[in-house]
């Protein structure tokens, strides 16, 4: 039992944690585009294979 007065505090700021770095990321824009970074995986070759002066 008195385990618990240590892991709740404990939990409660690991939580709040949590949320800070979330709302960090969404205020700094993190999850605005989506799609690029999977694209540019997809199409890097295309886009070389186009610029290439063969």
């Amino acid at each position: 039992m008195e385990s618990l007065y240590i892991l709740i505090p404990i939990a409660i700021v690991l939580v709040c944690i949590a949320i800070a770095i979330f709302i960090w990321a969404v205020k700094s824009e993190q999850f605005e585009d989506l799609e690029r970074q999977g694209h540019s995986i997809l199409f890097e070759d295309e886009e070389k294979n186009e610029n290439d002066p063969k």
